[in-house]
């Protein structure tokens, strides 16, 4: 995988956390941030797929059986 540089601004406290629970914990920091950046957008990913299954839930009872839907395509 091509490793790129990315900057944005974020908090200094958590800049300061970061790197100290890097350096107790012994983990890269960019390691570290590319893991967690990782695990968030499949969470968000989780959740969209979630809000998508909700909202389709209340759908189903107009879906017809596969049987049903070749019949009248071919019909």
């Amino acid at each position: 995988m091509n490793k790129v540089s990315y900057a944005v601004k974020i908090d200094s406290k958590l800049v300061n956390r970061l790197k100290k629970f890097c350096l107790e914990h012994g983990i890269k920091q960019g390691f570290f941030v590319e893991k967690a950046l990782e695990e968030q957008i499949a969470r968000e990913e989780l959740n969209e797929d979630l809000l998508d299954l909700k909202k389709l839930r209340a759908e189903e009872g107009k879906a017809v059986s596969l049987e049903e839907y070749l019949r009248k395509r071919s019909g």
